[in-house]
């Protein structure tokens, strides 16, 4: 039903994205953008090189032929800047492909710069631990054998040009400042790209973390709720039993002339009534009889209604409620976040049975729900783990659900909780709701039961 909210959450679902939450690991998508950050420079140093080489050395080299396989790195860049632009997940098969694309460059570059001869041939080793860091074990292996049969070919296969190998002459010979310079680029390299993989490693980890432990939150609220609704369809026999037993005892003579007790009948009834309700409400957030568990209707006169009924059935002393939202506009509320405001609520109350504050605002597209109390506050270690289950100050068992409760429902919504203490005393709770989630749309689009 379209505009309907619906949290239940369904265990082969959370399962199903917990599996697809590890599948899509944003590291790997994170590490592509560094292979194509170290392709340009690696385009840059083979400008620099060619250009240095053939003007500042002399060295006759096939530059038409170095510089179409550097048109061909650099059209290859594009795509893979254009490719993996947007945020997706890159699996090791895509990684493999992108490295095997530089060895095969780098191979072409070496074979019409000096070949084996040519210092330069040590960059395989910065494509072997790239490879050994980004790469599933065995296409780093495959990667090994790749690069091993290059530097053969490369011996076999002398191309046209032959550099000379004159390492005794020492520093003054080019092959050996050519090894430096090698050696320095493989180490500065390897320092400052590794230490970014494994920072987008750590960080893509401490995602995936977050992720399970979101969903194992998630699963124990399905628990909860089936243990609720377990506990309200067992509660319903002997409720009606008391509302029946009541109904008798305010027909019977001795009882109905006595009006003190009447008066505490009637009370035991509205208290019995309250039951009800709460029972029913259960139900109907577990699934039972959903047509009814959405309700049609606007952003004010829902919040009016509930400050009214919340009120009226609490023992507050002093409540202020104060709705500042100008423009209303019709919404479908479900009886899972009429429960959670409650929730807060109540948690309020429970620390501040005297003075309680309710306020109401829309800011752009959001709903904002702030309540404030004038209690003892939340204790600094609790405000460190706000939504985290048995947090709380009252040591009893099972208490701390009811912010875990409220943290996850806003978070299905797509909204967020947060919780501070106030400098005056007291604790202050907002709830941020985004008003798609929540908002009625056209009649003439959707119908909404």
């Amino acid at each position: 039903m379209p505009g309907k909210i619906e949290i239940v959450p369904n265990r082969e679902v959370l399962e199903r994205g917990a599996v697809a939450a590890e599948m899509e690991h944003p590291a790997g998508h994170q590490n592509m953008k560094l292979l194509i950050q170290l392709r340009w420079l690696a385009v840059i140093g083979q400008i620099s090189t060619i250009f240095g080489v053939g003007v500042g050395l002399g060295i006759a080299l096939p530059v038409p032929y170095m510089l179409e396989v550097l048109s061909c790195l650099i059209a290859f860049n594009l795509a893979s800047l254009l490719r993996w632009h947007e945020r997706q997940p890159v699996s090791n098969t895509a990684l493999f492909l992108a490295l095997l694309v530089d060895v095969t460059v780098l191979t072409a570059q070496l074979y019409l710069s000096g070949g084996i001869s040519n210092p330069f041939a040590f960059l395989y080793l910065l494509q072997v631990i790239l490879s050994a860091v980004l790469l599933e074990v065995w296409s780093t292996w495959i990667m090994v054998a790749i690069t091993g049969l290059c530097l053969a070919g490369l011996a076999l296969l002398p191309g046209p040009l032959t550099l000379p190998i004159d390492p005794e002459r020492g520093f003054a010979s080019l092959y050996v400042q050519g090894l430096l310079i090698c050696f320095m680029l493989n180490a500065a390299l390897l320092v400052l790209f590794i230490t970014r993989i494994n920072r987008n490693q750590r960080a893509g980890d401490a995602k995936v973390a977050d992720l399970r432990q979101r969903a194992a939150e998630e699963e124990h609220i399905i628990r909860m709720g089936l243990l609720a609704s377990g506990a309200a369809h067992e509660l319903g026999t002997p409720l009606a039993t008391l509302s029946v037993i009541l109904g008798d005892w305010r027909r019977m003579p001795e009882l109905s002339k006595n009006s003190e007790m009447l008066e505490e009948i009637t009370e035991m009834q509205a208290q019995l009534q309250r039951c009800k309700s709460i029972v029913s409400g259960i139900l109907l957030s577990a699934g039972e009889a959903r047509g009814e568990s959405s309700v049609k209707t606007t952003i004010n006169t829902f919040l009016d209604d509930l400050a009214q009924e919340w009120r009226s059935s609490r023992p507050i002393h002093h409540f202020e409620y104060d709705n500042r939202i100008e423009d209303d506009v019709p919404v479908v509320f479900d009886s899972t976040l009429k429960q959670t405001i409650c929730n807060v609520l109540d948690n309020a109350l429970e620390a501040s049975p005297d003075w309680l504050r309710f306020e109401a605002t829309r800011e752009a597209d959001a709903l904002h729900l702030v309540v404030t109390d004038a209690g003892p506050g939340f204790a600094p270690a609790m405000l460190n783990h706000i939504g985290k289950p048995y947090q709380s100050t009252k040591g009893k068992p099972g208490s701390g659900l009811g912010l875990f409760l409220v943290v996850n429902v806003a978070r299905t919504l797509g909204g967020t909780v947060t919780a501070r203490n106030r400098v005056q005393g007291g604790a202050a709770v907002h709830l941020a709701l985004p008003l798609a989630a929540i908002k009625l749309e056209r009649e003439s689009d959707h119908h909404v039961n």
